[in-house]
């Protein structure tokens, strides 16, 4: 073979090497919504360079597809009305998978004369699909957790979402997206409630939060707003009114009404 004719091979060969490894990395940067893909896998040292902000697992109440990194964890702290208290823990266990676990204490904070522990609740979510141009990503999980606990029933008047499927969407602008979703919290009922929920992120410094949530009929049915605030890319703290305009009473005589609530939520990865 004369050198000419190896230059020549030579070079086609570099010249496809470069073209297979352009579309190889346009394929990998190509993302319908880059919040809710999991990032790359990265050091300690660089992840704290690069500013990213977790993805939203949860709106107020209602979930989205978001799911924490493999080996991620987070736990966050509700305080919500009479002095209340309620944790989580969730941890990354499986790309795509997540597991955690709830509790609330009643009373907690304040002058409250009876303090009381809630049973524990479990949460597991799979995000089976990470989403593309056309379509959103899509989430089946279930959460055991309720709000407003009932003594005399022995039950929450907001019942735990149990399982559901939800969905996850950029549309429009930046930063917006939809999360809907729809659950059945009693299998003996089968009843199928619905949320909508929207989110529009601010620079990743701030978001709106909108959620329509517990959608059966209009009088049971809790419309939620908020703001969350991104202090570091993992600390955020969340503003929130339940049940905005809401009336009447449950059947343990407590009101319906909207109730002021604050999150604390620290994320992060082991």
């Amino acid at each position: 073979m004369t050198p000419p004719t190896l230059m020549n091979r030579t070079r086609v060969l570099a010249a496809a090497f470069l073209l297979l490894a352009a579309a190889a990395a346009a394929q990998t940067d190509t993302v319908a919504s880059p919040r809710i893909r999991p990032k790359a896998h990265r050091s300690l040292a660089s992840s704290s360079d690069d500013g990213a902000i977790q993805p939203d697992v949860d709106v107020v109440d209602a979930p989205t597809a978001g799911v924490l990194d493999y080996r991620g964890y987070s736990s966050r702290s509700r305080f919500y009305s009479k002095g209340g208290i309620l944790e989580y823990l969730s941890f990354g266990v499986y790309p795509g998978v997540n597991i955690g676990a709830s509790a609330s204490v009643d009373g907690l904070i304040g002058d409250e004369k009876h303090v009381r522990l809630r049973e524990p609740a479990a949460q597991v979510k799979y995000r089976f699909f990470e989403g593309d141009e056309v379509l959103p990503a899509l989430a089946v999980g279930y959460d055991g957790q309720g709000y407003r606990y009932n003594t005399g029933d022995k039950r929450y008047n907001e019942r735990q979402r149990g399982f559901y499927v939800a969905a996850t969407k950029e549309v429009g602008v930046p930063g917006f997206q939809i999360h809907p979703s729809f659950n059945i919290s009693d299998f003996n009922s089968n009843a199928i409630f619905g949320a909508l929920p929207l989110t529009l992120n601010i620079r990743d410094k701030a978001e709106l939060l909108v959620e329509w949530d517990n959608i059966a009929n209009w009088s049971d049915s809790r419309l939620n707003v908020g703001l969350r605030a991104f202090l570091t890319q993992n600390f955020q703290v969340d503003f929130a009114v339940r049940a905005l305009g809401a009336g009447g009473d449950y059947t343990d005589g407590s009101p319906k009404g909207s109730e002021r609530i604050v999150q604390l939520k620290y994320s992060d990865s082991f």
